[in-house]
């Protein structure tokens, strides 16, 4: 009696998406092709520092996903890094990591910018995830890490152009390196902790507060900026989506109603990788 043999069922891919920024590595498994909404397999996020010299705890941690892991990235912090991360990955054995690049269309976004690979790899992918997240809608996006950036999506796909500042921990930073005065008022360098900002009140009643208050509201006066003039251009209101580090300490100044997502570079990233466009 003849048996026939099953054919061996197809182990779905397992890619790591790496959203590195200038602080901190985010990352996220996804198994299969992406879908809307999807939930990941594992995420977390880690500091850059973990990279330096041999990278060796990354590197074994990526050694256990097994030599069948590809990782897809994109990364604001630099070829060094990016020369450190093929490193390790290299010691870790698996394939080349593959590094997103803005270019003039994909996934169903336009590039707003004139010189579309001058566009940040990072704001590229979270266009292409909002948009996969959030069809038909126009959308402000606005990420407050190191910096804070704000980019327009139109609802047809259209970025309309965006704009960037020193986040708020960064400008606290800058006006304590050139300001002795108020550095030493402020209670040093320590104040650029920025532990204080969300409870800082416009008018002040130390320096230390006076500083974190200031630069919040900088930030938050921006985004509204942005929101009106939105309304102007478009002639509807979009969508406002924060992420990052600070936008916990922004989000309560602002009247205007938002939602909180902090994985849309990573989704913009995997529905790339779903589609196999846009890599080296």
């Amino acid at each position: 009696m003849s048996s026939k043999r099953r054919p061996a069922l197809k182990r779905p891919e397992s890619v790591l998406l790496m959203d590195i920024g200038n602080s901190r590595l985010k990352w996220a498994l996804m198994l299969g092709p992406y879908r809307r909404g999807q939930r990941f397999a594992a995420k977390g996020a880690l500091e850059l520092e973990e990279l330096r010299g041999n990278g060796s705890a990354l590197q074994r941690s990526l050694a256990r996903f097994g030599p069948h892991l590809r990782i897809q990235a994109c990364n604001v912090a630099g070829a060094a890094v990016e020369r450190q991360l093929r490193g390790i990955v290299r010691r870790a054995g698996l394939r080349p990591p593959q590094f997103v690049r803005s270019t003039r269309a994909a996934a169903g976004v336009r590039n707003g910018y004139a010189q579309p690979w001058r566009l940040g790899a990072d704001r590229w992918a979270a266009l292409i995830g909002a948009r996969s997240e959030h069809p038909g809608r126009a959308l402000c996006l606005v990420a407050v890490g190191t910096a804070m950036t704000i980019d327009l999506l139109d609802a047809d796909g259209k970025h309309r152009g965006g704009s960037i500042i020193p986040g708020p921990k960064l400008m606290i930073e800058s006006l304590l390196e050139h300001t002795a005065g108020i550095r030493r008022r402020a209670g040093g360098r320590s104040a650029a902790d920025g532990s204080r900002a969300s409870r800082a009140r416009l008018f002040a009643r130390d320096t230390r507060e006076a500083v974190a208050a200031g630069a919040v509201r900088a930030a938050a006066a921006l985004i509204s900026e942005a929101m009106r003039t939105a309304r102007v251009l478009l002639g509807s209101t979009p969508r406002l989506i924060l992420s990052g580090g600070a936008a916990d300490a922004i989000g309560p100044l602002l009247r205007e109603p938002r939602r909180r997502e902090d994985e849309l570079a990573l989704r913009g990233l995997a529905v790339l990788r779903s589609a196999r466009t846009q890599f080296e």
